[in-house]
């Protein structure tokens, strides 16, 4: 489902997501609209690539609640190295359970899971616009 030129982009997206289907679905969607995405299975993964990656991340896409660490503790320290970047937290999990996980709804932006195709690619748009 194409949504429309005005959501396409280029800029570098990095999605973290222990969901193997939902990382799949969520980089296949980007990319059909233009993102350059780098997607991990694992926030230790993805950091030890974001440490070493030279390149400026635009956008951070995170589950909340992940093995190892929480999508709270990656965004601070991708933040940590690469200080422009964005984040957008996702999550199937209610704002209680996020609110434990560090994660409350002022200034945070978050997307429930599931999501449609749509609703993801006006908000990464949204988010780095």
């Amino acid at each position: 489902m194409r949504v429309g030129t005005q959501v396409e982009g280029g800029e570098t997206v990095l999605v973290v997501e222990d969901e193997s289907l939902i990382l799949a679905l969520t980089q296949s969607i980007l990319e059909h609209h233009g993102y350059q995405v780098h997607a991990f299975d694992n926030p230790t993964a993805a950091l030890a690539w974001a440490e070493s990656f030279t390149g400026e991340i635009d956008l951070l896409i995170t589950d909340v609640v992940m093995p190892e660490m929480n999508g709270r503790e990656l965004q601070q320290r991708i933040e940590a190295r690469h200080p422009a970047a964005r984040c957008l937290f996702m999550s199937g999990y209610t704002a209680d359970i996020m609110a434990l996980r560090g994660v409350e709804s002022g200034g945070i932006h978050f997307i429930h899971k599931p999501f449609s195709v749509a609703s993801l690619v006006r908000k990464v748009r949204d988010i780095l616009d």
